[in-house]
């Protein structure tokens, strides 16, 4: 008796375990975008490469945890010398800080198809807890997250120097991400 036991212990131990597994990014359909103004005018440019980790039932979004790790590196303006430049060390300081990252702490159920999310937000060496609302939805056969996180640049010393005036590059950024996850 006591083997069958730990033999039904072990199964729904790793039946759990399966049902808890975290999501596989489909990184042909996510992506994770910042936008900011240049002298008044909107941009919008991409990181190119970013990875997330997304542990999320439907049935317990309450369980749920993220983590996104994204290249600065990657941050893609659509010309090569202005990529270099947002490399350097007044802004993103790629070098030296080659991720930004944002990791959980809480996720809330706030209504069908929609989330309130709370956690940590580095950038440039910098961490300061943030929320924002993220809704979710199925599609093809996969769940996709989208959600938008406002942040002042100058917070985490992305723009240093002469880049610290905000009369050309405005200190309000909207992080902009999609991410599309299934098993």
């Amino acid at each position: 008796m006591k083997l069958s036991r730990s033999l039904l212990g072990a199964l729904l131990g790793v039946a759990l375990i399966a049902n808890a597994a975290p999501l596989k990014t489909d990184v042909a359909h996510s992506s994770v975008s910042a936008v900011f103004k240049q002298m008044n005018v909107p941009v919008e440019s991409n990181f190119k490469r970013f990875s997330a980790q997304i542990d999320y039932d439907a049935a317990h979004p309450e369980k749920a945890s993220a983590r996104v790790d994204i290249d600065t590196a990657s941050f893609d303006m659509g010309q090569a010398d202005y990529n270099k430049e947002i490399a350097k060390k007044e802004w993103f300081n790629s070098a030296q800080f080659p991720k930004a990252s944002f990791v959980s702490s809480s996720i809330k159920p706030a209504g069908a198809g929609k989330l309130n999310v709370t956690g940590k937000l580095t950038i440039k060496g910098k961490t300061a807890d943030v929320s924002f609302p993220l809704s979710v939805k199925p599609e093809g056969g996969k769940q996709v997250f989208e959600g938008q996180l406002p942040i002042k640049r100058l917070a985490f010393n992305v723009g240093e120097g002469e880049w610290q005036d905000t009369s050309m590059v405005a200190d309000e950024v909207v992080i902009k991400f999609r991410v599309a996850a299934g098993q």
